[in-house]
């Protein structure tokens, strides 16, 4: 994928890097695999705000996606979609018996390809299979934490795991981040990159972009008045006045771990993302 860049004809043009969506072949969504998508504004079930600076948007329907991989049978690729929900794009399958699906379209997967699911599958982009099937050394996306759950890890716009070690019936496998974590051998994988790889390098370039993405504006904490954030308050430009910034809360705003300490999951984990 390229980027497309514009000519200066306004301050916001000049710095906008829109995607190209070469990739992209297929401009209409499938109307069987689409459902409403409600919008909450970061409010909670009691109409409290818990996540701020949501709201407003454009309008967006969401795309029912197969994150399982149950299907064995080999399924045609029909198209390759936006999809305004996530960073990746999507691609829309058909297998002989007409049933749909929507997937996350791996790096080098275009109309016409077949994509197969199973462990008997060959190891190429799109295709699923059991971690014990895949080869190590292999780049996966699509990865589950538990079997017949569907994919939790490695979804986004050009990420890819690969895949460390096998024994003792787990595997251990090198996340985008850095971490390497265990996952069992019967969890599913997609063999490949996940597509749209110069997602990061695209610029909204003007506040209205930002908008139509659902994102309020954020103000800080420092032209605030102290009643309203801890940094607020003093004449003029003053210090935060604080050891370090802090939330709106007073919690350290940079490099607070949040984790517990005592998560069921530590075990899983044989190497953090952030350990020399």
């Amino acid at each position: 994928m390229a980027t497309v860049k514009y000519k200066p004809t306004t301050p916001s043009r000049r710095n906008m890097q829109a995607p190209s969506f070469d990739e992209v072949t297929k401009f209409s969504p499938e109307k069987s695999l689409i459902t409403k998508k409600k919008k909450t504004a970061g409010r909670n079930s009691y109409g409290r705000i818990t996540v701020r600076h949501h709201g407003g948007g454009n309008k967006q329907k969401y795309r029912i996606m197969d994150f399982k991989r149950q299907d064995a049978e080999p399924a045609k690729v029909i198209g390759v979609e936006y999809d305004p929900n996530r960073t990746a794009y999507i691609a829309l399958l058909e297998n002989e018996a007409g049933k749909k699906s929507y997937i996350i379209a791996p790096v080098g997967l275009k109309d016409g390809d077949v994509v197969y699911s199973g462990a008997d599958a060959d190891i190429k982009p799109g295709n699923s299979l059991p971690i014990s099937a895949i080869p190590v050394g292999t780049f996966i996306h699509n990865v589950e934490l538990y079997p017949g759950k569907g994919a939790q890890l490695v979804r986004s716009a050009g990420a890819a795991a690969q895949l460390m070690a096998k024994e003792n019936g787990v595997a251990q496998i090198r996340l985008p981040s850095g971490e390497v974590r265990i996952v069992r051998l019967d969890c599913k994988a997609t063999i490949g990159q996940v597509g749209n790889v110069e997602h990061e390098t695209v610029k909204l370039g003007k506040a209205g972009k930002t908008r139509h993405l659902g994102i309020r504006p954020t103000v800080r904490g420092s032209v605030m008045n102290p009643v309203d954030h801890p940094h607020g308050g003093g004449e003029g430009k003053s210090p935060v006045g604080h050891p370090g910034p802090v939330t709106p809360w007073g919690k350290p705003a940079l490099g607070y771990k949040t984790r517990n300490s005592k998560a069921r999951t530590d075990k899983f984990i044989v190497k953090r993302r952030n350990s020399k």
